[in-house]
């Protein structure tokens, strides 16, 4: 699997989004996401380019929302499908999540 780095932009104080690259590829991939107060943050998109379908870009982008979740004392508010899904499949994830 490629190495993804991920960075977390904020747009203004409420709204943000969790960036995924890959080098040697000029595509991004994206979770957008929306403050609801100090301790709520809902993940509202995630989506990825064709270029970076199947190279783990999108998980990476979640698994990274989730670590900030826990450090910063955030739980997540799945409203991407994306989200939801990969939640299901990590129930060790539930103190992250709302």
């Amino acid at each position: 699997m490629a190495e993804v780095t991920i960075t977390r932009e904020d747009t203004d104080a409420r709204h943000g989004r969790y960036v995924a690259r890959i080098a040697g590829i000029d595509a991004e991939a994206e979770l957008t996401f929306t403050r609801h107060g100090p301790d709520r943050v809902s993940a509202d998109h995630t989506g990825a380019p064709e270029a970076l379908r199947g190279t783990g870009a999108a998980a990476a982008l979640v698994d990274a929302m989730v670590a900030d979740a826990r450090k910063s004392g955030f739980r997540i508010v799945p409203r991407c499908s994306y989200v939801a899904a990969r939640f299901a499949r990590h129930p060790e994830w539930a103190d992250a999540f709302a």
